[in-house]
């Protein structure tokens, strides 16, 4: 009797524990939901604080619960450039929002494009005699494109300025492959389609160092023209032209060295910095050290509801890379964008389509899915325009072809019309322990691709013959779409990048200009009167999961994000060997020709999204993807 007894409680005490789990797990959820919307009322008189602790991208990714659980770091956040812009947009006519605040300690950057947008409203936040403060305790190139805007730029005393401009190292796997044994069989049409030369070289070719110089000195340029615009005191010559002179001269003292040369305003910490905006806009609500009046740029979104005014253009941003299938934001599935835009195009009351491209390319299928969706819209009279943000580059600008007109900003990355496609094989690996390889064939295509036993010549002249058909098609497409022979565009064609300004002059894009442009366009080709349209995003909503894990995650682990100049040079570091390995694991994974700007995104500041290879068999993949 005693032993039912025990049991009985025991079971009884069970239900208690999992009811108890139950509501507290009940709980979190309505929590999570609750924390995942911003709070309108959450405005206060004060400062817009823009504290941008990750990256800067045209449409951040989603979150996968089940990777950023199991993660050891927490992911990087990343913070959609059109809503940075609104929320600067709204402190102009705001009277709440007495100064901006730039907290750029843990920025990790963005795609130069991305922030001259940022920049330009933070010029017109100054034109309203509205202050903007920048912090941050070491400036790299982009945070010190989007400080130079700031009226006055503090640093800490422990930090420094020090822009290096685009360019560096890069990876060249040949003789690692030659020691391992393996042997990567390459097909490209195109002079300067340099993405493959890693595998097939030792160093790069003289073709793909004379483009990349080009297009590396174009990019800079532009950033050090903005920089000189916005802050012409700033003494930047010198040290980028000898910086270790420049810091030995300073004693190593960076920050003095920054303030010296008219780089920042004012040395001082984050309680100082705090202390002075404090004095400006309002003490904090905590009262901490440091703290001031403050609004976030969720809250001030939340509050002003969108401009409804007038017919709707529609903006839909094709961001990542073009994958096949279906995906969230921040990849560009062809399923999942095509179908946005078709049923955005039931819509009769949208008067205009405009197109963001954010993208290094992708399938071929995929990006003809969305081609030929933003060819319908054409087919329905509505008038399609696209705009280039920091990389449309291969796949991405295969899509574009449809716009009735196609403008690009001078920072954009674009062109790489070319093809290639790169198949590992390991025979000789196999052969250092011992493996060999022997069958049967009924044809001489049997059992190809044979990365076993090795592929044939057979295979290889089949596989470099679809590849020159693509680039063909591509060819054509692109001549018929900008009016141009294919001998025109093959001539600016080869899997040369090109940067937007240039872009411009060889007539691959029609005009010079950011989104509002674009948007001004739309509703010019629209017949639409200035006040009568307003934009209207087509965005694809997160799943559930990704919101609720939004709600439950905490902020992004600052203690993992650096911010002097040397643990942002350890962070480079870390993303450069993550890069190597995701160098290494596309040729392990890619089944088929490629027109992919591997390249682009080191140059356009755009983080690669990872994608899974998908699966087929060789002739299917061979004919069907292009990245």
């Amino acid at each position: 009797m005693a032993f039912l007894k025990g049991v009985w409680r025991f079971l009884v005490a069970l239900k208690d524990g999992l009811a108890l789990l139950f509501l507290l797990v009940f709980f979190g959820f309505l929590y999570a939901l609750l924390s995942a919307g911003p709070n309108p009322g959450a405005v206060h008189d004060g400062a817009l604080l823009l504290e941008l602790d990750g990256t800067v991208s045209e449409q951040p990714a989603a979150i996968d619960p089940v990777a950023a659980l199991l993660s050891q770091r927490a992911p990087v956040r990343e913070f959609r450039q059109r809503d940075i812009s609104r929320a600067l947009e709204l402190a102009v006519s705001d009277n709440r929002i007495k100064a901006v605040v730039l907290d750029l300690d843990r920025f990790m950057g963005g795609g130069q494009a991305s922030l001259a947008a940022i920049a330009e409203r933070i010029d017109a936040v100054r034109k309203t005699g509205k202050p903007v403060y920048a912090f941050a305790t070491g400036y790299t190139d982009d945070g010190y494109q989007l400080a130079a805007h700031a009226s006055e730029i503090w640093l800490d005393p422990m930090g420094g300025v020090l822009p290096t401009g685009p360019g560096g190292s890069r990876p060249y796997f040949k003789g690692l492959f030659d020691q391992l044994g393996i042997k990567a069989h390459i097909y490209r049409v195109g002079t300067f389609k340099s993405a493959v030369e890693p595998y097939m070289r030792a160093d790069q070719s003289p073709e793909a160092e004379a483009a990349m110089q080009s297009l590396y000195d174009e990019v800079w340029a532009e950033w050090r023209r903005d920089v000189a615009k916005a802050r012409p005191k700033a003494k930047l010559d010198a040290l980028l032209a000898d910086a270790p002179a420049a810091v030995e001269a300073a004693k190593g003292d960076l920050a003095r060295l920054a303030l010296t040369n008219g780089l920042v305003d004012r040395l001082g910490d984050r309680v100082a910095f705090g202390k002075y905006v404090a004095a400006k806009v309002g003490k904090g609500r905590d009262e901490s050290a440091g703290s001031f009046a403050e609004t976030r740029p969720d809250a001030l979104l939340a509050a002003h509801s969108a401009p409804s005014a007038g017919s709707p253009i529609g903006v839909v941003t094709i961001s990542g890379e073009i994958i096949d299938g279906k995906g969230g934001p921040g990849i560009a599935a062809g399923d999942s964008v095509s179908e946005l835009i078709y049923k955005a195009l039931q819509d009769d009351s949208l008067k205009a389509l405009v197109i963001r491209v954010d993208s290094p390319g992708g399938s071929v299928t995929a990006s003809e899915k969305i081609r030929l969706a933003i060819a319908e819209a054409k087919k329905r009279k509505l008038p399609v325009v696209v705009s280039m943000a920091n990389l449309a580059a291969s796949g991405g600008y295969w899509i574009s072809m449809p716009a009735d007109i196609i403008l690009a900003e001078p920072e954009t990355i674009t062109g790489s019309i070319g093809i290639f496609g790169v198949l590992p094989s390991g025979r000789e690996a196999l052969g250092k322990w011992g493996v060999t390889t022997d069958g049967v064939r009924t044809t001489p295509l049997s059992g190809e691709p044979d990365v076993l036993g090795g592929i044939s010549p057979e295979f290889d002249r089949l596989a470099q013959a679809v590849v020159e058909k693509g680039y063909r098609d591509f060819l054509t497409r692109v001549a018929a779409s900008r009016k141009k022979s294919v001998e025109q565009v093959d001539a600016v064609g080869q899997g040369r990048v090109w940067a937007g300004a240039t872009a411009r002059q060889l007539g691959l894009v029609d005009k010079m200009g950011g989104l509002d442009a674009a948007l001004a366009e739309a509703a010019r080709l629209a017949k639409l009167g200035k006040d009568d349209w307003h934009p209207r995003y087509i965005d694809p909503q997160p799943d559930f999961a990704s919101t609720l894990l939004g709600g439950l995650m905490p902020e992004p682990a600052q203690a993992q994000m650096p911010t002097d100049l040397f643990g942002r040079a350890a962070w480079e570091q870390q993303m450069l060997f993550e890069q190597m390995a995701a160098d290494l694991r596309m040729l392990m994974t890619a089944k088929g020709a490629q027109v992919r700007c591997l390249e682009c995104a080191a140059v356009a500041g755009v983080p690669m999204a990872d994608r899974d290879s998908g699966t087929g068999n060789w002739f299917d993949i061979l004919l069907t993807r292009l990245f």
